[in-house]
């Protein structure tokens, strides 16, 4: 069923938490952070290059579950575990 064949009333009646669920687990999405989320993790105290990037996987509700360095680990981290990654903007 493709999203022509849903209709309007079905689309619109989906909450919040509906939408948050569809895919999940399996879907999961990838998106940059700044350098305050890694020192959420790691604490203020760390050195970080003002050039780093970082990059976060987060569950299809918007847990965070991973922060890596490298936007393509953070794709072949998350298919490791069976997971379908998506890049979010």
């Amino acid at each position: 069923m493709n999203n022509e064949q849903v209709s309007p009333m079905v689309r619109s009646a989906m909450s919040t938490q509906d939408f948050a669920a569809l895919g999940a687990p399996k879907i999961v999405y990838v998106r940059e952070v700044g350098q305050d989320a890694v020192r959420d993790v790691i604490g203020d105290d760390t050195d970080i290059p003002t050039d780093a990037r970082f990059f976060a996987v987060h569950a299809a509700d918007g847990t965070r579950m991973a922060i890596v360095d490298d936007r393509e680990a953070a794709f072949a981290g998350a298919r490791q575990y069976d997971l379908d990654p998506v890049s979010v903007h």
